[in-house]
């Protein structure tokens, strides 16, 4: 990949970072949709935690970390950390099998054309 593709992907990580790790501790602490719905219409106390509850990364933070600005923070890099590692894993194991025209006319292989 050329050098302009990787700056750009640096500084879009970098931002993701800063958004999961800084900006996100400000986001709204007011129930989202469902939530919303359910304490509108009173069947708010039916509600059961779901099967991730017990992750130590449920509900929007790390367990055991008491500054919970700190807790938020290192959960969005983690989730920002993980999802850049499956995505570019991804698309290697999609892209490892492709050559570039270039490379396939030097060994003397015949690009396919659809017809």
């Amino acid at each position: 990949m050329r050098r302009s593709v990787w700056v750009i992907v640096g500084i879009g990580l970098v931002v993701a970072l800063f958004a999961a790790g800084v900006v996100s501790y400000y986001a709204s602490s007011s129930p989202d949709g469902l939530e919303r719905v359910a304490e509108d219409h009173g069947f708010i106390a039916n509600a059961t935690d779901s099967a991730n509850a017990t992750l130590p990364t449920a509900d929007y933070g790390i367990a055991g970390i008491d500054n919970e600005r700190l807790s938020v923070g290192l959960a969005g890099v983690l989730g920002v950390a993980v999802m850049a590692v499956l995505a570019f894993g991804l698309f290697w194991l999609l892209a490892r099998g492709k050559k570039p025209q270039g490379q396939l006319a030097a060994e003397g292989v015949a690009p396919k054309v659809d017809a």
